[in-house]
């Protein structure tokens, strides 16, 4: 399974915090919120991974994670000129895809919990169609919300609808079939200009292919867009690390337990983020292993 990171967009509601910086690039606790998106393919098993953004931003997601190899996997680098719709990352992807599959998650979504990549894992084995995953939320004016019958298949896909059939959002994480980049070209710009990620979703729900993930109620989805949901999902972090003395969305420490890279690789990442409270996490997490290694 192939990987795409969304991470472009304007952050205007963040402004003037996005000033000259991608939002995606702005710390949830102490590290950079793309961290997260990247953490959530890894941990579902995803090593090849193309991620998008700005033109002015691609340099700056370049220098962070380079090729990915010091990590296990590969990451490569695609422009989105303008802020065009979520589905048209699907549309700049297709090289890439190369007509398999492909999981899509948006670079300001975070999941907390642990359930969600277990469940994306799942959601690989579905030979066609389109995989959401859902959860229920207080404002779904808001959000995209999808309606399920009692067997918990989705009946219909609004987009900020007025009267909601459901309180179940859309979250930004989607898998996708191989037909996903033609669905996406072929779909309309919306009154707002944008190719809606709902109307690829809505074509598949067409043809009966839409598959629907609910998560469970000890995961934690958070849409990092705004200021107070960023400090909240920020304090959770905090919480969460707090509670279980493990640093959360933490790469060379997935990628170590996949067994995609070596204790040195995982101290020499320690040496580059030394002097942090991640960087002291890796120390340890080496240390470990290396001691592992020689029992």
């Amino acid at each position: 399974m192939r990987g795409i990171i969304l991470a472009g967009g304007r952050g205007t509601r963040l402004l003037p915090a996005t000033g000259v910086i991608s939002k995606q690039l702005l710390p949830v606790y102490d590290t950079p919120m793309i961290f997260h998106p990247m953490a959530l393919l890894m941990s579902a098993g995803v090593r090849e991974i193309l991620l998008i953004s700005t033109p002015d931003n691609l340099g700056a997601f370049s220098a962070l994670f380079e090729d990915g190899s010091q990590l296990g996997i590969s990451v490569s680098y695609a422009a989105q000129a303008e802020p065009r719709g979520i589905a048209e990352a699907l549309i700049i992807a297709d090289d890439f895809a190369a007509g398999g599959p492909v999981t899509l998650a948006l670079g300001d979504n975070i999941f907390l919990g642990g359930a969600t990549a277990q469940l994306l894992r799942n959601a690989f084995h579905r030979p066609v169609g389109a995989t959401l995953f859902a959860t229920p939320v207080a404002n779904p004016q808001a959000f995209g919300i999808v309606a399920l019958n009692s067997a918990g298949e989705a009946l219909s896909i609004e987009e900020k609808p007025r009267n909601p059939k459901s309180s179940y959002a859309v979250t930004g994480l989607y898998v996708y079939d191989g037909t996903a980049a033609a669905i996406a070209a072929s779909i309309k710009p919306s009154a707002r200009g944008e190719l809606e990620i709902t109307d690829v979703n809505n074509a598949y729900l067409a043809g009966s292919k839409v598959f629907v993930e609910t998560l469970p109620q000890s995961e934690t989805w958070f849409d990092t867009g705004t200021p107070d949901s960023l400090l909240e999902a920020s304090l959770k972090v905090r919480k969460l690390e707090t509670e279980t003395g493990r640093k959360i969305a933490c790469l060379e420490s997935i990628a170590l337990g996949a067994g995609w890279i070596t204790p040195d690789a995982v101290r020499a990442a320690a040496q580059r983020w030394s002097g942090s409270a991640y960087g002291r996490a890796l120390e340890r997490e080496a240390t470990v292993a290396h001691a592992l290694e020689r029992s």
